[in-house]
C-alpha cells in the first residue's frame, strides 16, 4: 500500500475473504493439512476431557497454529517453486526440502508441547485405575 493511499475498511474486509480463501484451498488441496486439522480436533477433544488449565490452552493454540502456519507456508513456496521450475531442478528440491523441515520441526515441537501436558495427565489416570 502506498502512502498516499488511504485506509479503507472494505479493502480490510476484502483481505479477510482473501486470507479465508488461502484456510480453504489448504484445507481442500493439502492432505498434510487435513492430516494437521484432525490432529487439532484430537487435542482439543482430549483437552476438554482433562480440563486443562488456561495456561496449557494457550500453550496448545500457539503451537497448533504454528503448526498449521508453517504448514500454508510450507504449501506457498511449493506453489510457487512448481510455477517457476515445473521440471525437477536441484536448487528446488533443496528450497522445498528446507521449507518441509520447517513443518517438521513446527510438528515435533508441538508433539514435545503435547506430551508435556498430555502424559502426566493420563499416567494419573492410569495409575488411579490401578
Amino acid at each position: 500500500m502506498s502512502q498516499s493511499e488511504k485506509f479503507s475498511i472494505s479493502k480490510r474486509i476484502k483481505s479477510f475473504k482473501y486470507a479465508f480463501n488461502g484456510l480453504r484451498i489448504a484445507v481442500k488441496e493439502e492432505h498434510n493439512m487435513r492430516i494437521q486439522l484432525i490432529a487439532i480436533i484430537v487435542v482439543i477433544s482430549a483437552g476438554l476431557y482433562f480440563e486443562i488449565s488456561g495456561m496449557e490452552w494457550v500453550t496448545l493454540v500457539l503451537v497448533m497454529g504454528f503448526v498449521v502456519s508453517m504448514e500454508i507456508m510450507n504449501s506457498s513456496i511449493e506453489n510457487v517453486c512448481d510455477f517457476i521450475s515445473p521440471e525437477k531442478h536441484e536448487l528446488i528440491k533443496k528450497v522445498k526440502d528446507l521449507a518441509a523441515a520447517a513443518v517438521l520441526i513446527s510438528a515435533l515441537s508441538a508433539l514435545i508441547v503435547g506430551l508435556i501436558i498430555f502424559v502426566p495427565k493420563v499416567l494419573n489416570i492410569f495409575f488411579l485405575v490401578i
